[in-house]
């Protein structure tokens, strides 16, 4: 689906907010956690927006035909998956390296004055073997800009 400010709507970028990980994070466990990415904003206004940009690297699957799954969250609220649970599987039981996926969403938390934590989390769909980020000290990065919205 497309997000969009309505017609008529302008926005300027009143904050920037960005962070990097680069230590390796590896589960073999079919529950979600995180990736260690993660970056906080405190919007001015309630009625502002939040873009959120990730740059996900280092994925990696170790010696099985391994699905990986990964999202965004926004405190304990689940934002979108940006690697589906079906996405990431190889047709090759081999340590694979995959590279990296990026992912941009534009939130409205709603708040004023709070602060609001976004960071990534991710899983092992199948449960068994490992999948990994950041592989090998990859920097994976994530930008906040709060954007204000005016009439």
């Amino acid at each position: 689906s497309i997000t969009a400010l309505p017609a008529g709507v302008g926005g300027k970028v009143l904050q920037v907010v960005h962070a990097t990980h680069n230590s390796e994070a590896t589960s073999s466990s079919s529950s979600f956690s995180d990736t260690g990415l993660t970056a906080t904003i405190t919007p001015s206004s309630s009625s502002n927006k939040v873009l959120v940009i990730v740059n996900q690297n280092g994925l990696e699957k170790d010696n099985s035909d391994i699905k990986m799954q990964a999202k965004l969250v926004r405190a304990s609220t689940d934002l979108g998956n940006f690697i589906g649970d079906e996405t990431l599987n190889t047709s090759t039981s081999n340590r694979t390296d995959i590279g990296g996926t990026g992912f941009s969403y534009l939130d409205s938390p709603n708040t004023s004055g709070s602060a609001v934590t976004y960071k990534t989390q991710f899983r092992n769909v199948n449960g068994s073997g490992n999948v990994a980020v950041q592989n090998g000290s990859s920097v994976s990065s994530i930008t906040l800009m709060e954007i204000a919205v005016w009439l």
